[in-house]
């Protein structure tokens, strides 16, 4: 009688172990104005589980370890620390940083500084692109990251641009890299996405900046951060064309 009531208890601790590790948390990112933040990285503190925000800010994280500590991020505004210790749902706000100038790069499910990324990454910037004619969003990337290739796949005006990342890698397969737009997965999103929506693409091309993604990776990975809003004075920017017919 005493075996079978130490097995039912073994199996019940077992139960609430696995329970335990399983926890997931869910909840809300905006900025100081209250609108929802896309693509924002949510990542468990010192261990690899992460996820992004969705179109409408909202995330849910199944944690991994005891840490009790998620790590938010996105270009553009300042990092945040939440101790989730009893809590299964939070609402997180970030503050904008932009005047601090510290550059960073979204790798994965999270963001590092500039200065602290060891993999193989190159990124373009609204700046680098806003004073530019682009008709697409894919020209952007031609002739200005170093690895990366985007040619057209016709002679014609208005042909698709084929992005090719570190060459081919395949004679017969897809060639093609990943493109993933504000935490989600969207194919040929330079060619839909207009230019000036863009606040970032950052081109990961090495194995160790794209194993998050497993096979789907292997070809590269394009990730596109579009603009939200921020706090401040408001801008107003113009683009007109016209023509003369005499």
């Amino acid at each position: 009688m005493s075996k079978r009531i130490l097995l039912f208890t073994c199996i019940m601790l077992l139960s609430l172990f696995s329970f335990a590790q399983s926890r997931v948390v869910r909840g809300t990112v905006t900025d100081q104005g209250g609108a929802a933040l896309p693509g924002v990285s949510v990542t468990q503190k010192g261990t690899k589980a992460g996820t992004q925000t969705d179109q409408d800010g909202k995330f849910s994280l199944t944690l991994a370890g005891s840490s009790n500590e998620l790590v938010f991020s996105s270009i553009g505004f300042a990092s945040v620390t939440v101790n989730i210790a009893g809590k299964d749902n939070v609402a997180v706000q970030l503050s904008s940083n932009v005047a601090n100038g510290e550059e960073v790069v979204v790798v994965g499910y999270s963001t590092v500084k500039r200065k602290d990324l060891t993999g193989s990454v190159s990124s373009v910037g609204a700046k680098d692109i806003k004073d530019i004619p682009l008709s697409s969003a894919a020209e952007a990337l031609q002739g200005r990251l170093a690895g990366v290739q985007a040619i057209a796949s016709e002679g014609a005006p208005g042909a698709d641009i084929v992005i090719r990342v570190r060459g081919g890698g395949s004679i017969t397969q897809d060639n093609n890299p990943l493109y993933i737009v504000d935490g989600v997965q969207v194919e040929n999103a330079l060619s839909i996405i207009p230019p000036q929506d863009i606040a970032n693409i950052d081109v990961l091309k090495d194995a160790s900046t794209t194993a998050i993604y497993g096979a789907r990776g292997a070809n590269g990975v394009v990730i596109i951060t579009t603009k939200s809003g921020r706090s401040g004075k408001t801008q107003i920017t113009y683009n007109g064309n016209f023509g003369n017919r005499q």
